[in-house]
């Protein structure tokens, strides 16, 4: 899964890469948790160019009658993403990219002494270069009977590549820029071409290191969460 990550660039360095329309005036993120507002693009009928967006992590589907199920939806498995009902119709028209720099996972690791509990060992995962990425999401518009609306997003995982495969058995799709405008556009209908992109990103391209514990705490979110 993904549960926890990073957006640590500065706005004009995130426009030109994924050639946004302005340069965006955000904070760095060291800890981006669930329920949190998540940093993502995506392109409808009456936008112009792409622009970063904040919708808070957590998918909630249309037809949830409480929006407390998003706490429950920050991820969704490629292999079901078409057909579970709630991501099915947002994966058919409402794609997005999710940015970020890098990830966490956490690692069981066996105690030193016979008899003490594990403990887990949390993991940094990052491109070897430290540039930002696109995972690949969906979003959705939820209203409430009460007027309340909500515009929320998720994760779309696989299955490890060699990297993240020690720490956890599953991690974010990380799509290539060339595979950006055909994820968002939301009348490409070639769900199958669509599927085909849930792949996990080159082991060679991605690199891991153990961080401090801090970032088990939501309220952590500074350098030091990702401090090797």
């Amino acid at each position: 899964m993904c549960g926890r990550f990073t957006l640590c660039k500065p706005g004009d360095e995130l426009a030109g890469i994924f050639d946004l329309v302005e340069s965006p005036a955000i904070a760095p993120r060291f800890n981006i948790a669930p329920t949190q507002p998540a940093p993502i693009i995506r392109q409808t009928s009456n936008m112009v160019g792409r622009r970063l967006e904040a919708l808070r992590w957590g998918l909630i589907p249309a037809w949830a009658k409480d929006p407390a199920i998003g706490s429950r939806m920050i991820n969704a498995r490629a292999e079901t993403v078409s057909s579970k009902p709630s991501f099915r119709a947002a994966f058919r028209k409402r794609r997005c990219l999710v940015i970020s720099d890098g990830f966490y996972e956490w690692q069981t690791v066996d105690p030193a002494h016979s008899g003490s509990r594990p403990r887990k060992q949390p993991h940094y995962i990052h491109l070897r270069d430290g540039r930002p990425f696109a995972m690949a999401g969906l979003w959705e518009h939820w209203e409430g009977t009460d007027g309340t609306i909500i515009e929320s997003c998720t994760i779309i995982t696989t299955r490890p590549n060699e990297v993240v495969a020690p720490l956890h058995d599953r991690m974010p799709v990380i799509l290539g820029a060339t595979d950006y405008d055909k994820w968002l556009d939301p009348d490409n209908k070639k769900l199958d071409e669509l599927q085909s992109l849930l792949e996990p990103c080159a082991t060679g391209e991605m690199d891991a290191y153990p961080v401090s514990t801090r970032v088990n705490s939501p309220a952590n979110d500074s350098p030091d969460c990702i401090a090797r």
